[in-house]
């Protein structure tokens, strides 16, 4: 009997090292990664971090194109580690959760935004505003320090291993293939227009009517404001109207600009790029108006507002904001699935060749809102 005995432990300690060595060596993940700066997307393998006793393991389905990769992948703000997989917009199925796991099961659908991480202790995440914290951790192109300092790479793969307290629930009659850019896009601009109390009958204005400002105008409108649409040609006119929007302004043509100064309460700026003038936006809102800024363009030549046009339109109010905390992206997201406010995008196949060309449309203005890669065809 001591013989078997010994004979059982002798095998449970093998199983017990082989299952902790593979633990070790973390999930095998595939994906797409550009290689240098501005590069094509080619296949890459990686591992990511074993599924820890808070962890989830997510299966993804979804994965959308943000204009912030676009920065990421040109290092418009700053340099960058390759191979780099993008990815902030996640949306996919649990495969596999932690012991102490309590807010998944598998089976449920999660999604990822901008962050897995943060401190926990700071005033920031203390009152909801995790993105603030300084330890917070991104989703790609970031360290982790909760895990061994590993390298993050994004969504633009086949599979994610993230902490429950940065996933997001996504309910099960959510359109799963337009959900993953509300994780950026539809938090991004949420965030603010809640922040400024747009409500009915509010005058809004949206600047830049891409990924971004389609969702801000059906936020605004659902919410029953009176919406202005501002961009830079005809080619969207009649889906701002579409979408609820009262006015549609061509940027590039004198006639539609002219009596809209000191005529708006809100303006959500969504604009990516050093193009245009700031200022020209802050003069139509109204006396104690307020601008909110949240496109972010190349660092070099940013665009910038003069401390003395402050002065020349003051108690006129003008602030940024970055995406919202793991509390109002859960908000955001069950109010979008109850009021069927989603992203309008073009699905694509989950391949190099074609995530290049996407890139390529982003960047030559010639997407209409989204892109959003189909994971589940990955081989």
């Amino acid at each position: 009997m001591k013989i078997v005995r010994k004979y059982i432990l002798s095998i449970i300690c093998v199983l017990g090292f082989i299952q902790l060595n593979a633990q070790e060596k973390g999930i095998p993940t595939k994906g797409f990664a550009v290689y240098e700066t501005n590069g094509d997307f080619k296949e890459y393998d990686f591992t990511r971090h074993a599924v820890g006793e808070h962890d989830i393991e997510i299966e993804i389905m979804y994965a959308g194109i943000c204009h912030s990769d676009l920065h990421h992948v040109k290092e418009d703000w700053g340099k960058e580690e390759f191979p780099l997989v993008p990815g902030h917009e996640i949306a996919g199925r649990v495969i596999k959760v932690g012991d102490k796991v309590t807010k998944f099961k598998v089976g449920d659908y999660a999604g990822i935004g901008c962050m897995i991480n943060s401190c926990g202790q700071c005033e920031f995440c203390d009152g909801d505003k995790e993105q603030y914290c300084k330890g917070v951790v991104m989703t790609y192109h970031d360290h982790d320090q909760f895990n061994n300092d590993e390298l993050t790479q994004g969504g633009y793969s086949n599979k994610y291993v993230v902490t429950e307290d940065f996933a997001i629930s996504i309910p099960k009659n959510a359109d799963m293939e337009k959900v993953a850019p509300l994780f950026c896009a539809g938090i991004t601009v949420y965030s603010p227009i809640m922040y400024s109390g747009v409500k009915k009958g509010t005058k809004v204005g949206v600047a830049g009517y891409g990924g971004l400002g389609h969702m801000a105008v059906q936020y605004a409108v659902s919410l029953g404001a009176e919406v202005t649409v501002f961009d830079i040609t005809e080619d969207k006119r009649a889906d701002a109207k579409r979408m609820g929007a009262v006015k549609y302004v061509n940027v590039n043509n004198p006639e539609d600009l002219k009596g809209l100064d000191n005529s708006l309460d809100f303006i959500i700026s969504t604009i990516p790029v050093n193009t245009y003038d700031p200022y020209m936006y802050m003069k139509m809102l109204k006396l104690d108006g307020e601008m909110c800024i949240v496109g972010l363009p190349a660092l070099d030549g940013i665009v910038t507002i003069g401390i003395d046009k402050f002065i020349w339109q003051g108690n006129r109010k003008v602030y940024g904001s970055q995406i919202g905390g793991i509390k109002e992206t859960q908000e955001m997201l069950d109010y979008s699935v109850k009021h069927n406010i989603y992203p309008e995008v073009e699905v694509i196949q989950p391949d190099g060749a074609a995530i290049t060309e996407a890139y390529r449309k982003v960047f030559d203005g010639k997407v209409k809102f989204r892109y959003v890669i189909d994971m589940q065809r990955l081989k």
